[in-house]
């Protein structure tokens, strides 16, 4: 069971897109809870939808009265501003895209979507029916729910294979599984959207009215043109918000690339590095962030470089104009490599693949500050990866020391992949940090930022 937390998401519905607050399953007392942001109006629940994450830390901060006042980490929600409370962009679910997801060819972009969208429909759906609250229903009543179209949708087992990955649409048994998860969406989906709709509170409790929602349409054109602002959006809101301060014991650090691009265009370029086997990798570390390429020959990882120097791009476009000039490397001898070099598709890192060794970093050090109990250890997972990557590529046997099981960053690194969930403790913290700052600047080393 995971630690208590609440996480910022975003859904669209409509064309309109609101923010609110999802607490994922935790346990208190022997029992398993999961919520959303909302109340019980009569005997239906709402979950409130704000137009912007101001509006939406605004209410938090005011407002207690609502189904996540009693969540363990409330109060520290409270202390939050609208830069903490902006999901990130795997906490954003498009509602009204899910037929063009569908239509799509079943990559693991689309896939892994999909399946996140489906996800948080059935979430809603478990924490707003309220139909097994009514003593004198019937037994069938009971089971049956408010939400029969979603319940009908989550046991279908076409849908059932988007949680086997991508893996499960390879092939032409795979495409024909990818066809029937588009048949099963053209029969539920607009029953499923319409048994949610009526629980969509978008007046964020009586705090806005439609006209305060920009069309979603609109607010993607804005982040393609990488100037998305979300003070600029509601600044009327923002005037009476608290600044973004980090709260005690919390990590303020926010996921995402520092390379701006649309989902749209990352999804598009994806199509054709996976194609070829070579992926465009966003690393970042104390130093500055860039972006490379890696593949993997016989599981080991390759990365755009030679001799053991990994080569990094401040920029897409400077990584794109390396690789159509004319300079040796390693990756030259990949069969794939041709297409590459003569490709024009920018070179657009997804958000997995990113390696951020910085991170873990300050949230050690907040944990031994006091943020203890509200960081697992799944917070090693994604960072030790890449550092074994990049490390096994330079070879620098170093690393490999200190995440071996006789160090203190290694044991910390088996319980995450034993036990990912569990809590880090601020005694171990500190120790920890050490070693992982030795292993970020040994892996710096080998990393040669170019012009």
């Amino acid at each position: 069971m995971a630690r208590p937390s609440i996480v910022p998401i975003a859904l669209t519905l409509d064309d309109r897109t609101g923010y609110t607050l999802w607490a994922p399953p935790w346990e208190e007392d022997g029992e398993e809870w999961q919520a959303f942001l909302g109340t019980t109006e009569g005997d239906t629940a709402k979950v409130h939808l704000f137009p912007t994450p101001a509006a939406l830390a605004a209410f938090c901060r005011g407002s207690t009265d609502h189904d996540l006042a009693d969540h363990p980490v409330w109060p520290v929600v409270q202390g939050l501003g609208a830069a903490d409370l902006t999901p990130d962009e795997d906490h954003r679910f498009d509602l009204d895209g899910v037929y063009d997801i569908a239509a799509e060819n079943p990559d693991r972009w689309a896939v892994d979507e999909l399946a996140a969208t489906i996800d948080i429909v059935s979430r809603l759906a478990d924490c707003l029916d309220t139909g097994g609250d009514e003593e004198d229903d019937d037994e069938d009543e009971d089971e049956e729910g408010q939400f029969e179209a979603v319940a009908e949708l989550a046991a279908k087992p076409e849908i059932g294979s988007l949680g086997l990955g991508v893996e499960a649409f390879v092939g032409r048994s795979g495409e024909d599984a990818w066809i029937g998860v588009g048949g099963v969406l053209d029969d539920l989906w607009e029953d499923v959207v319409a048994e949610l709709e009526e629980h969509f509170d978008w007046t964020g409790a009586g705090t806005a009215t439609l006209e305060d929602y920009p069309p979603a349409a609109e607010l993607e054109e804005v982040a393609s043109d990488d100037v998305l602002d979300v003070e600029e959006l509601d600044d009327d809101v923002e005037e009476d918000a608290a600044p973004a301060a980090s709260a005690p014991g919390v990590s303020t650090i926010r996921g995402g690339s520092r390379i701006t691009a649309s989902e749209a265009a990352v999804s598009k370029a994806a199509q054709f590095w996976e194609s070829v086997g070579i992926l465009p990798v966003e690393v970042v570390v104390p130093e500055g962030a860039g972006v490379t390429l890696r593949c993997y020959v016989d599981d080991v990882a390759r990365f755009l470089g030679r001799d053991g120097e990994i080569y990094l791009f401040t920029t897409p476009a400077d990584l794109a104009r390396f690789i159509a000039g004319n300079e040796g490397h390693d990756l030259e001898e990949i069969a794939s490599w041709p297409e590459v070099a003569d490709t024009d598709v920018e070179p657009l890192p997804a958000e997995q693949d990113r390696y951020d060794l910085t991170e873990l970093s300050e949230v050690l050090a907040e944990v031994a500050d006091g943020a203890a109990g509200l960081v697992d250890h799944r917070a090693f997972v994604a960072p030790v990866e890449g550092v074994r990557d990049l490390a096994e590529y330079a070879g620098i046997a170093r690393v490999e020391e200190l995440l071996a099981p006789s160090s203190a960053l290694g044991r910390a690194v088996a319980r995450a992949e034993r036990e990912p969930d569990a809590t880090l403790r601020a005694e171990d913290a500190g120790e920890l940090k050490r070693e992982w700052d030795e292993v970020v600047t040994l892996v710096s080393n080998a990393l040669v930022f170019r012009d």
